[in-house]
């Protein structure tokens, strides 16, 4: 259920009835967990975000980028530094939104693994809600690596098996053959349309990703695939926040950075 300012929220007339906002707040509604928010301008802003989450999606879906393991990770030196490990590290002089936007724009000459991916598209959604002006504010220090972000975007942990869209499942193959590590699971963007987008394994229902991973199990086994609670989420509350008051400070923010060579893993393997 949905609570603004302590009382149940009454969906009202804001949104039309076939738009992705409506769903949305149906799915919430429904939903066990209490979704509790001060003012309607955050629980506009949650919506807004995880709208252009989906767009950010299949956006990537439709461009050129490819899915490689950190060691044949790609990017445009234009905008970002290869680092040794396979990271994304923004270059000294380069506005943080041209270096995300140049994903999308210039995709053939970026490559990177599906935990990668998932932070792009919540920086390029986010983007895309803030506008530059604010976007460069916050996000000046931006290194994309697995599940690594910059403090102001947050990365929520939840377990639960029921998804809103916008969310980001987990596919997890437990049997993945050791010859092809990358396919020990999958990140998705959960979808407006019961979809789910993968990095490297595209738009598809569950039973089809579930599919896909079972072909990469080690021979012989056949411990399926399966769908997990696992659900990663950007900071909204936090977000609207910085997006309400737009509050203006520019300080040193401490990231924390776990380097490893372990591609496609969830969300909790590496928030500690």
């Amino acid at each position: 259920m949905i609570q603004l300012s302590g009382m149940p929220f009454q969906q009202g007339d804001l949104w039309s009835t076939s738009s992705i906002e409506r769903m949305i707040i149906q799915r919430m509604i429904v939903d066990t967990v209490v979704y509790r928010y001060q003012f309607i301008d955050e629980l506009s802003f949650e919506l807004k975000l995880r709208k252009n989450i989906i767009v950010s999606a299949r956006a990537m879906n439709q461009s050129n980028v490819r899915f490689e393991i950190f060691s044949n990770s790609r990017c445009n030196p234009q905008y970002w530094h290869l680092t040794s490990t396979g990271g994304f590290l923004l270059r000294h002089g380069v506005k943080p939104s041209d270096a995300i936007q140049d994903i999308y724009m210039n995709s053939s000459q970026y490559a990177f693994e599906c935990a990668t991916a998932k932070v792009i598209i919540f920086y390029h959604a986010v983007l895309n809600v803030f506008g530059e002006s604010l976007f460069n504010q916050f996000f000046q220090n931006i290194y994309l690596y697995r599940w690594h972000a910059d403090p102001d975007l947050g990365k929520n942990v939840t377990y639960t098996t029921h998804f809103l869209p916008g969310d980001v499942a987990y596919f997890k193959n437990p049997d993945f053959n050791p010859q092809t590590p990358y396919w020990r699971g999958e990140n998705a963007v959960v979808l407006e349309d019961g979809t789910y987008f993968g990095h490297g394994l595209g738009i598809k229902i569950a039973e089809q990703m579930i599919h896909e991973l079972n072909q990469a199990r080690i021979p012989g086994t056949n411990q399926s695939a399966y769908l997990t609670n696992i659900v990663a989420r950007p900071s909204f509350n936090y977000l609207a926040k910085l997006s309400i008051s737009q509050l203006g400070y520019s300080v040193h923010k401490y990231q924390h950075i776990i380097h490893h060579n372990e591609s496609s893993v969830p969300i909790d393997r590496y928030v500690f």
